[in-house]
C-alpha cells in the first residue's frame, strides 16, 4: 500500500491526485488521505507550518500501519525531511520527484507554480536537492491554489500560457507543474504547447511503485 497524503484539507484535491497516482502506477496500491486539520491550500511558508503538525500525525499513522511508501502530496514538499525520520519506508515528494524527473528529461527545466509567494520555496528545494545548476526559472502564474478546482478552465488557460512562456523565454523543452492541484492539466495542453510537462504526482507515484516492486 502507498499512501498519499494531502496536507491540506480540500478532499477533492486529493482524489484528482488520488486518480492520477492509479492512472500512472496500475499495478500499485493507493489510499488517499487528506489531511483535515490542515490548511484548505499551501501558499507560502506561513501555511506549511500551519500543515506541518497534522501532516506528521499521518505520516507516523501511515508508517505505523505498515505503508510500502508515502507520497507528502504538496509541491513545496512540506516537512519531508521530518516525514523522512518520522517514517519506516520511503517518502517522497511530489515537488522532489518532478524535479528529478525533469533533471532526468533535460538539461535545463522550469517551474510553473501558482502564486509568487510559493517562488522562493522551490528554488530552496531545487537547490537542496542538488538540481540548481539545471534550473532554468520558477514561475508563477499567479493563479491560486484553489482556484484550480474552483474555476479550472481559467486557472489552467493562464496555467498553460505562463508554460508557453517558459518555452520561448527560457528555452527549455521541460516544464515542471509547480502545484498538486495541476495534476489534470497536461491532459489539457495537447496542441498548446509542445513542452515535455511533468506532473509531480505521476512522478512521484511512478518513483513509489519501482521502489515498492510494483
Amino acid at each position: 500500500m502507498i499512501v498519499l497524503i494531502n496536507p491540506n484539507s480540500t478532499v477533492s484535491m486529493t482524489e484528482a491526485m488520488l486518480r492520477s497516482a492509479r492512472q500512472a502506477a496500475p499495478g500499485a496500491t493507493f489510499e488517499g488521505w487528506t489531511s483535515h486539520d490542515g490548511p484548505p491550500s499551501i501558499q507560502g511558508a506561513e501555511d506549511g507550518e500551519a500543515a506541518t503538525g497534522p501532516l506528521l500525525k499521518l505520516v507516523q499513522k501511515a508508517s505505523d500501519q505498515g505503508a510500502e511508501a508515502i507520497i507528502i502530496a504538496c509541491f513545496d514538499d512540506t516537512a519531508l525531511p521530518q516525514a523522512r525520520a518520522l517514517a519506516a519506508c520511503p517518502v517522497i515528494g511530489i515537488g522532489q520527484a518532478a524535479y528529478h524527473m525533469a533533471a532526468l528529461a533535460s538539461d535545463h527545466f522550469s517551474v510553473v507554480t501558482t502564486m509568487g509567494v510559493a517562488v522562493p520555496i522551490l528554488q530552496s528545494n531545487v537547490q537542496a536537492y542538488g538540481l540548481g545548476g539545471q534550473l532554468a526559472k520558477v514561475r508563477a502564474s499567479e493563479v491560486p491554489v484553489l482556484a484550480l478546482e474552483q474555476d479550472p478552465d481559467a486557472a489552467t488557460s493562464r496555467v498553460l500560457d505562463e508554460v508557453v512562456a517558459a518555452e520561448t523565454e527560457d528555452q527549455v523543452q521541460t516544464v515542471a507543474l509547480g502545484c498538486g492541484g495541476m495534476t489534470e492539466i497536461s491532459a489539457r495542453a495537447k496542441g498548446v504547447t509542445q513542452v515535455r510537462l511533468i506532473d509531480g504526482v505521476r512522478a512521484a507515484a511512478v518513483v513509489c511503485a519501482y521502489l515498492t516492486g510494483h
